[in-house]
């Protein structure tokens, strides 16, 4: 059986384990089922998710002169506490920018490699968790736009890390955490402007992933580079397709390249 389509990240629906889905334009893969599977992944070119054209991926999917012009690229996007719109002040676009950044916001502690604070849009939890990898989180505040999480994010940044060690979270290295007691303890921390908005009531979510066997040394796919791949599929965390040999591709951070996959 084969597959061929522009890679972005894996759909996922929140489930015990998680499920994941590979979506390409007119045909979709529930990866779940190709655990156990021998996978044989090549290299076709390059299609940025805006223009569609075959041009190398800067990031994000996007060819560098989308990644530097589109507003779904802005500084914004990664650090929130750029956000502008609640200003009615215009970065890219502001139509865009205030369908996006003048929405509910949630500021959350995530247990993946270590415990971490993140941002995202109300709307996608528990999907953002998932796509860290993160096996048990909680919510902090909820807040109506995104300055406020991002300005909130950097004051927690001080006392807590922000970035996921990924190598250890596909090994599993993980200790389970009373996330409860870190936002207590984080709470006098909270910006003045968003305390208000504190959650003081909910409990942790805690995901379960289709794993058969971690890695115990990871070793990244760079597909551009080796241009085709075939390996046992045996495990998917985060956004990571794990196989048995301990090779992991990171399905995101390849978005916007044309693939062929064939199963065995």
């Amino acid at each position: 059986m084969q597959y061929q389509g522009t890679l972005t990240k894996m759909e996922t629906e929140f489930s015990s384990p998680i499920q994941y889905y590979l979506v390409f334009e007119t045909d979709f893969i529930n990866m779940n089922q190709l655990l156990n599977k021998t996978l044989k992944i090549n290299f076709v070119k390059y299609e940025c998710l805006n223009c569609k054209l075959n041009k190398p991926i800067y990031r994000q999917g996007f060819c560098k002169s989308c990644f530097f012009d589109i507003p779904q690229a802005a500084d914004w996007i990664m650090r929130p506490e750029l956000s502008t719109a609640h200003l009615d002040k215009e970065d890219r676009d502001l139509e865009y920018e205030k369908k996006v950044q003048l929405q509910p916001h949630i500021v959350y502690l995530a247990n993946s490699s270590n415990v971490k604070v993140g941002v995202t849009r109300k709307s996608q939890i528990p999907t953002r968790w998932i796509d860290q990898g993160a096996h048990e989180a909680i919510e902090i505040v909820e807040v109506p736009n995104r300055y406020l999480a991002g300005i909130t994010e950097v004051a927690l940044k001080d006392h807590v890390a922000d970035k996921t060690n990924w190598r250890s979270m596909l090994k599993n290295d993980v200790v389970d955490e009373n996330l409860v007691e870190w936002r207590e303890r984080l709470k006098s921390y909270i910006p003045d402007e968003a305390m208000d908005y504190y959650i003081a009531s909910n409990t942790e979510t805690n995901l379960e992933f289709p794993v058969l066997k971690y890695p115990k040394k990871p070793s990244s796919l760079n597909l551009v580079k080796a241009h085709e791949y075939e390996g046992k599929l045996v495990g998917i965390k985060g956004q990571y397709l794990i196989f048995e040999d301990e090779t992991v591709f990171n399905v995101r951070a390849n978005e916007g390249l044309v693939v062929a996959i064939a199963i065995n």
